[in-house]
């Protein structure tokens, strides 16, 4: 099969941009001045991820075609950053309810738990995002011939246009359903890393849900 004849995911294409990843995880942050103070882990790693953002940006702000060791440097460095970040706040929370030194109205801890909810979500579409196939630049390539991450149009081409391929709003929707659902839903895991990663994430998830869902209702009747 000829080069041409191939779908976008498996042949050499433009590649995606920053952007729609970037203003997610922008907004993420922004939403961390909502959460309390006890939640807060310092305004030094959101800083620092606010300027790696721009960085990035910087370094590339067209379509990431050709793989950079810089660019990928620098994003690696966000994502962990970024991952940092939820963690405090998740264990913090999750410290907070289990020793009952979490004060505040249930509807404060709610919006607090879908908070941490919501970033944890982004962080790990951040990571499949980023380590699928070796990340947006070498995805772009196509040089995989095998997916990490099997896709419903990869296994059912005739259901996609030929020049689909996934993008971050994807990696962001298997990363929500993996949560919600603590388990895989139409994304399948076919590497180690991929199902390891899907069951730290549905575990982590589970944890929160379960934890502050109970504290409510703790609250509420009490």
């Amino acid at each position: 099969m000829s080069s041409a004849e191939l779908p976008a995911w498996r042949r050499s294409t433009a590649g995606e941009t920053r952007w729609p990843a970037a203003g997610v995880v922008v907004g993420t942050l922004a939403l961390q001045v909502v959460l309390p103070h006890q939640l807060l882990p310092g305004w030094l790693l959101p800083t620092l991820s606010g300027l790696l953002i721009v960085a990035l940006l910087l370094i590339n702000p067209g379509r990431m075609g050709e793989f950079s060791k810089v660019e990928r440097i620098v994003s690696l460095v966000l994502l962990a950053l970024v991952s940092v970040t939820t963690a405090a706040s998740a264990v913090r929370l999750v410290l907070g309810i289990v020793q009952g030194t979490f004060g505040g109205h249930a509807a404060q801890v709610l919006v607090s738990g879908a908070i941490v909810y919501w970033t944890n979500v982004v962080v790990f579409s951040l990571w499949y995002w980023e380590f699928d196939r070796g990340g947006p630049a070498r995805r772009a390539l196509g040089r995989a011939e095998f997916p990490d991450l099997l896709f419903p149009q990869m296994d059912s081409p005739e259901l996609a246009r030929r020049d689909w391929e996934p993008r971050y709003a994807d990696y962001l929707y298997l990363s929500f359903t993996n949560s919600t659902a603590f388990s895989p839903t139409d994304v399948m895991p076919l590497r180690i890393w991929a199902k390891l990663t899907m069951m730290a994430q549905a575990a982590v998830s589970l944890l929160l849900a379960v934890l502050v869902f109970a504290w409510a209702v703790g609250a509420l009747q009490g």
